[in-house]
């Protein structure tokens, strides 16, 4: 499958979730109930009615953006860590990762052992942001040169989604702007990604 055709794929699968939401605000604008989100799960039957009703009609709406946010993280660490394992090294460990983001990278781990709960992960990857993760592509560009149309089309929009990741994080609801925004910030993602190659191809 080319590039294009699989960021097609995911973009549509991204903007599903994200109609889900629009879905959701009219079911809730109207009182009606469309079938479109999935049923209370068996265990969450003693405590899930006990909250309000505006506040799991609320969750519902943003479990929409928490998905898609979830999924571009992940897509994107995975692009990272197949994109320089073209390296023999232990790229993580061989300087290649700004000090900035290796140093917030062990204080986040330390913090979780520290806690003593269960680590997330043993990829260092998965500890950091959006910002964190625009830092590794622009200090690694000529790895990632043929991926993306340019380094500040990267830090624009992995910025941008890492300030909109703030209400999920922090668990407050999306204003219709911002989830036009997010809708948006989106498509730009993919929009950046593969300009290379199909520019040589045309040339």
């Amino acid at each position: 499958m080319s590039t294009q055709v699989e960021n097609l794929v995911k973009l549509f699968g991204m903007t599903t979730q994200l109609i889900t939401e629009d879905l959701t605000s009219v079911g809730e604008r109207y009182a009606l109930d469309l079938g479109h989100l999935p049923r209370s799960k068996p265990h969450e039957s003693e405590y899930y009615p006990q909250f309000e009703q505006s506040v799991r009609v609320e969750a519902a709406r943003m479990a929409a953006y928490y998905e898609t946010f979830y999924c571009l993280e992940k897509s994107i660490r995975k692009l990272i860590t197949e994109q320089m394992a073209d390296d023999p090294d232990d790229w993580w460990a061989t300087g290649k990762i700004p000090q900035a983001v290796n140093d917030e990278v062990k204080k986040r781990i330390k913090k979780e052992i520290d806690a003593g709960v269960t680590q997330r992960s043993t990829d260092k990857l998965d500890y950091t942001t959006f910002g964190e993760l625009a830092s590794i592509i622009t200090a690694n560009w000529e790895v990632f040169v043929s991926v993306f149309v340019s380094p500040k089309a990267v830090e624009k929009v992995l910025g941008s989604l890492n300030t909109l990741r703030a209400p999920i994080a922090h668990c407050t609801a999306f204003s219709d702007d911002e989830a036009l925004r997010l809708r948006l910030t989106v498509r730009d993602w993919f929009r950046i990604m593969g300009s290379n190659k199909e520019t040589e191809g045309a040339s």
